[in-house]
């Protein structure tokens, strides 16, 4: 019984950080149709800045962090801007490409300017503490209130702000919001910029309970993938139960069937959603 809690407690800290990433994932995608395969790699981006701040620059963690989300945001901004607007109104295909582009490009540069090598960010939160029996670092019970408090923060943003409201207006459809004044494109800016701060935000709280490396991108953004379609694409509510759920499942299925297919859960959750259920848990864009 003490090995299945501990099970799900590790299930709901790597959950936290898939649903943060797969909510980035999903808002460019219900938005503005962008399948940004280049997403994991602004988490990874994101872990890079706040261990460099931190080892090189002599930052403490939060600050490394508001660092790391701050430029990531602005970098989203850039990527919008620069590469995907001037093709909006051209094959979805063109999109995709320019997303594998980008991916690559992320990922050399990267490898260029910290090496292939493993890094590990030490967390200033390394003690273990002891909650209902079970043992866990601070580091961890911080990610889960951390996590916890920005996705409510983000649910309320989209809900009760005008800022909010006209994203998911342009999610629901984009004439229809052109049409009632709603500048479209100050929404496509606001939608990446809120993306890519979450992969920043994400790779910032993992990178002192995993070790950091250039590839790192490239098993998120499936993951996220999955969770997306699992949830529903485009769908906010989606991307939190899908990345809790995915995350459960292979820490269960980890311990209980084998650890060495654990990473194949994204496959087999992706093969069964498209099976059974190809429209996901939920149906609402964002």
């Amino acid at each position: 019984m003490e090995l299945l809690a501990q099970q799900i407690l590790n299930g709901l800290v790597t959950g936290s950080v898939y649903s943060l990433v797969a909510l980035g994932l999903t808002l460019t995608y219900g938005t503005l149709q962008v399948p940004n395969f280049a997403h994991g790699h602004l988490y990874m981006w994101g872990a890079y800045l706040s261990y460099t701040l931190m080892s090189s620059a002599g930052f403490n963690y939060w600050a490394a962090m508001a660092v790391s989300i701050t430029v990531l945001a602005l970098a989203g901004v850039a990527l919008e801007r620069l590469v995907f607007r001037p093709l909006r109104n051209d094959s979805p295909v063109n999109a995709m490409i320019a997303a594998l582009g980008v991916m690559l490009f992320l990922e050399a540069v990267a490898q260029n300017i910290w090496g292939e090598e493993f890094r590990h960010l030490e967390s200033p939160y390394g003690g273990v503490v002891s909650v209902f029996g079970l043992l866990v670092t601070a580091h961890r019970l911080i990610l889960l209130g951390t996590a916890a408090v920005l996705m409510v923060a983000l649910l309320l943003f989209l809900t009760r702000t005008i800022a909010g409201s006209a994203i998911r207006a342009t999610a629901q459809n984009r004439e229809g919001a052109l049409l009632v004044g709603i500048d479209t494109n100050r929404v496509a800016m606001t939608t990446f910029a809120i993306s890519a701060g979450l992969a920043a935000f994400a790779g910032s709280l993992v990178a002192p309970i995993s070790l950091v490396y250039p590839s790192m991108g490239a098993m998120i953004t499936l993951k996220a993938f999955a969770i997306v379609v699992l949830g529903g694409m485009g769908s906010v509510p989606g991307a939190l139960v899908g990345g809790y759920l995915l995350a459960l499942a292979e820490s269960l299925g980890g311990t209980y069937v084998s650890a060495t297919y654990q990473d194949l859960v994204a496959f087999v959750v992706l093969a069964l959603v498209f099976t059974f259920k190809p429209s996901g848990l939920f149906k609402e864009s964002v």
